[in-house]
């Protein structure tokens, strides 16, 4: 075989000299000429890219049950199941628009009325649901028919056919949680409509089923933890988050007793399950009661107090495994390289 012969490239060194620079040139001047070229220069927008602390966009805030529910049940008056697909109020937080609640996480009040189908559909986002009331409501997973009980978290994870559908009298409310806002960064999400209302489904038992937590098996867990405060984490049967992009817990707090203060880069999403009491967020109080829902933003510093006589349970959901499979996540006092 021939010998393999390499020719260095010439490299030619520029000469700067020809650049062409009067008393008049001006930064202005430069960067109207680097505009033409879809051209922009960091050292005009180095803290704004590189800030000194987490800067969100979204601001807490709280949705109170008592105003929103009326409005929902009138919904149920006026949009039919057909018109709506899902009838869903979405929580959306007050500096920017649906569907963020925080910046990287979707909140809903869904309804479904008696006899109704929420038609099957499938979607790329991951989805968990708890429920805030009613009876005879069921969610049907790909192929699993699962009743709905007050306080259950019941999830639908990524491309998986899931309809809703109710029985008997009375609404059927819960809260959506959703990954949907992460998708206007990764434009890959999208729904599948499934042929018929219904996907064939098989009643199972919320005990045994791996993406139902029924309430009162992580009431039990919170209860038997000798704490003031405790939090559990809802894992599946592995130990693993429930999804890759949001994991969810839920907190017990002892009447007239505090959380500790904390400070993570995690966007979340309170719902009071019992309980009255009020969060302090980077030092403004948000009273909160049963089945209201708040949310906290990235890196704002809070802790829950619980009022006097009351036992408060919190169900909460957010962002941590997508922050931590990305190395994003951090939590102020700890110093931990990815």
């Amino acid at each position: 075989m021939a010998a393999l012969t390499l020719t260095a490239a010439r490299t030619e060194v520029p000469d700067f000299s020809t650049v062409h620079v009067t008393e008049e040139d001006s930064g202005e001047g430069l960067l109207a000429d680097l505009e033409d070229l879809h051209t922009k220069p960091l050292w005009a927008q180095m803290k704004r890219i590189n800030p000194p602390l987490p800067n969100p966009t979204a601001v807490p805030y709280i949705w109170r049950y008592e105003q929103i529910r009326p409005h929902l049940l009138r919904a149920g008056k006026v949009v039919t199941e057909k018109e709506a697909e899902r009838r869903v109020l979405m929580l959306t937080n007050p500096t920017r628009d649906a569907p963020f609640t925080t910046d990287t996480i979707f909140a809903g009040l869904q309804l479904v009325m008696p006899n109704e189908t929420a038609p099957a559909h499938r979607h790329t986002a991951f989805a968990m649901r708890f429920i805030i009331e009613g009876q005879g409501g069921f969610t049907a997973v790909h192929g699993q028919r699962i009743k709905m009980e007050r306080g259950d978290v019941i999830l639908t994870p990524s491309w998986n056919w899931h309809d809703h559908g109710k029985d008997g009298s009375g609404p059927m409310i819960w809260l959506d949680g959703l990954d949907i806002p992460s998708f206007f960064h990764f434009p890959v999400h999208f729904v599948e409509h499934y042929q018929e209302a219904r996907y064939p489904a098989k009643d199972v038992n919320s005990y045994s089923s791996p993406i139902v937590f029924p309430w009162a098996r992580m009431q039990e867990k919170l209860d038997a933890a000798e704490k003031d405060w405790v939090s559990i984490s809802y894992l599946d049967r592995c130990g693993n988050e429930v999804s890759k992009t949001l994991g969810a817990s839920a907190e017990r707090l002892e009447a007239g007793t505090s959380s500790l203060i904390t400070r993570e880069t995690a966007s979340i999403i309170y719902h009071v399950i019992e309980g009255s009491g009020y969060t302090e967020i980077n030092g403004e109080k948000f009273h909160w009661k049963m089945s209201d829902t708040f949310c906290i933003p990235s890196w704002y510093r809070y802790q829950h107090f619980a009022d006097d006589g009351v036992t408060v349970y919190l169900y909460r959901y957010d962002d941590k495994p997508m922050l931590k499979a990305l190395g994003f996540y951090r939590l102020e006092g700890e110093d931990v390289e990815s």
